[in-house]
C-alpha cells in the first residue's frame, strides 16, 4: 500500500472526514484490520483564508508548498490538497514537491465523464464559483459547466463558513442549498458537484434527485485506487 499525502486544516472538518473516509474505504477494499497509511500537514485555516482574501497568494502558496514539502518528506508517495478553494495555488504546490499531486478538479471532471455527463453545475464558495482555476480546469475535460445565480453565492458563503466549517448542520441551509441545485438542473445540469469539501456534510443523493459529484468522495476514491494500485 502507498502512503497517501495530505494537506488538510482547510477546514479541519473536511480533513477529518477524509480521515475517516480514506481508513473506511481501506478496510471496505481489504478488510481485518487494515486502515490507510497516511501523512497530514494541517495549516491554519485562519491564516490562509486572510491571505486569500487580501490576494496574498504567494505567500498562499509558499504555506501549502512548504506543508506539502513535509508530508513528502515524511514518506508519502502521492498528494492530496484537501481543500477546494485553495487548488487556486495547486500548480506551484506541483512545482515545489517531487511526488505526484491529486488535482481535485480533474479528478471531479473523470468521475462526471464516467457518468456520461457533458453538463455539470458547480456549488461552492463565491471564491470558487467567481474565479475560473476550478472550472476552466473541469471545462479543459470537455464539460460545460453551469453556476447558481449570483444572488445565492453569499448563501452559499455564509452556509459554508458560518456553520459548516465549525461541524453545524442545520436542515434550513439544507433545504436553501437543495433549492439552488434544483435550479442548475433546471438551467440544464446533468449532475451536481459540491465545490466546497464541507458541503458533502450538509447535502447527499437522497436529497435531490440529479445526480451528486461530492468532492472529498471522488477525492478519496482516486486517493484509494492510487494507493492500492499494484
Amino acid at each position: 500500500m502507498k502512503t497517501i499525502g495530505l494537506v488538510g486544516g482547510m477546514s479541519w472538518e473536511s480533513s477529518a472526514v477524509y480521515y475517516r473516509l480514506l481508513n473506511e474505504g481501506v478496510e471496505e477494499r481489504l478488510g481485518g484490520l487494515t486502515s490507510a497509511k497516511s501523512v497530514l500537514a494541517s495549516v491554519d485555516f485562519a491564516e490562509v483564508t486572510a491571505l486569500q482574501q487580501a490576494e496574498r497568494w504567494d505567500e498562499v502558496a509558499e504555506i501549502l508548498a512548504e506543508a506539502g514539502r513535509g508530508v513528502e518528506r515524511a514518506g508519502a508517495d502521492f498528494l492530496l490538497l484537501c481543500t477546494t478553494a485553495f487548488h487556486r495555488v495547486a500548480d506551484q504546490v506541483e512545482a515545489a514537491i517531487d511526488i505526484p499531486l491529486v488535482h481535485l478538479a480533474d479528478v471531479v471532471a473523470e468521475a462526471s465523464t464516467e457518468q456520461r455527463l457533458d453538463t455539470v453545475g458547480l456549488i461552492g464558495t463565491s471564491f470558487a464559483m467567481s474565479r475560473t482555476f476550478f472550472t476552466d480546469r473541469i471545462a479543459s475535460h470537455g464539460l460545460k459547466v453551469v453556476l447558481p445565480e449570483e444572488r445565492h453565492f453569499e448563501t452559499l458563503n455564509r452556509i459554508i463558513y458560518s456553520e459548516l466549517v465549525h461541524g453545524k448542520v442545520v436542515d434550513d441551509s439544507r433545504r436553501e442549498v437543495v433549492q439552488i441545485v434544483e435550479e442548475l438542473w433546471d438551467a440544464g445540469a446533468g449532475g451536481v458537484i459540491l465545490g466546497c469539501t464541507e458541503l458533502e456534510l450538509l447535502v447527499r443523493q437522497a436529497d435531490v434527485e440529479i445526480p451528486v459529484l461530492g468532492c472529498t468522495t471522488l477525492h478519496v476514491q482516486a486517493a484509494l485506487d492510487l494507493a492500492l494500485a499494484d
